[in-house]
């Protein structure tokens, strides 16, 4: 059975991980296994408890206490304490208003290794150092949406379980595979990263714009059985050396001299593109 809270005190310390802990705080580096993160709206907090995520407590409106599309969701959530009060008052103790009224802190789970997502992928998206959390949450929805496997991601980027990057994804965040690439299971990116990967079987397909890129299109890319999609940094792009190392440098043809995409609109074109194949 659900306890219901009235929010009435501001200051009360069950409030902090939803008013006053950093997302470096929730994530607890040092202590992982204790790890939390903010899942936000109904449809996201469904997709997270179906993907098997511990839930601890809720903030929400008070219309979904006994009405609305997150009544299922604290249901679903017995025995664990549910913070409600009016949106306003919800948004003044946040700093941010509510995406359809409704948060839930959940326990992190302990992430795949690197080795078993590519035992198990045969296309699969890497991201170098994408720090921004609304790419990293985009590119995780499109490569969900548009049939890649998995997603591996440097220790550079940004963490998918981080609030905006789960909102961004709509909660695919929990629907496909990713984990980090870390120093002691693969070795340091790019050179020992990418050695790994074809030691796994992958061909690797870095995205950017020099003088060998062939088009997304390129007959013998979209032939290839298992292929790591390598997509770089905002601004920046992917290093030089990321790019020297790569089976192939591929490129989305551009035009009224426009010369590149934003990270997340890119990722788009190129898994579109490979899942006609």
């Amino acid at each position: 059975m659900n306890h219901i809270v009235e929010i009435t005190d501001f200051d009360s310390s069950a409030l902090d991980v939803y008013a006053r802990l950093t997302e470096a705080q929730l994530l607890n580096r040092d202590r992982p296994q204790d790890g939390l993160f903010i899942a936000e709206s109904p449809k996201v907090i469904e997709r997270a408890l179906d993907a098997g995520y511990e839930p601890v407590s809720i903030l929400t409106e008070k219309r979904h206490v006994k009405e609305g599309e997150g009544r299922k969701i604290i249901q679903r959530c017995q025995d664990i304490p549910v913070y409600t009060a009016e949106f306003d008052v919800l948004t003044k103790l946040t700093g941010f208003k509510l995406t359809r009224g409704m948060l839930c802190v959940m326990r992190r789970k302990p992430l795949p290794s690197a080795e078993e997502i590519c035992k198990r992928a045969s296309r699969i998206a890497v991201l170098e150092n994408v720090m921004n959390p609304t790419n990293a949450g985009a590119v995780i929805r499109s490569a969900a949406a548009l049939n890649m496997d998995a997603v591996l991601l440097t220790p550079g980027c940004s963490n998918p379980l981080y609030r905006r990057a789960i909102r961004v994804s709509m909660g695919t965040v929990f629907q496909i595979p990713w984990t980090f690439l870390s120093l002691e299971e693969t070795g340091a990116w790019p050179n020992e990263g990418i050695e790994f990967l074809h030691k796994h079987g992958f061909r690797t397909a870095a995205m950017a714009l020099s003088d060998r890129s062939v088009s997304i299109d390129n007959p013998d890319v979209c032939a290839q059985k298992k292929l790591a999609v390598i997509l770089g940094t905002e601004g920046e792009g992917l290093s030089p050396e990321t790019i020297s190392i790569c089976d192939y440098t591929v490129k989305i043809p551009m035009y009224h001299g426009v010369d590149s995409l934003n990270v997340a609109a890119a990722s788009a074109v190129a898994f579109w593109q490979l899942s006609r194949h």
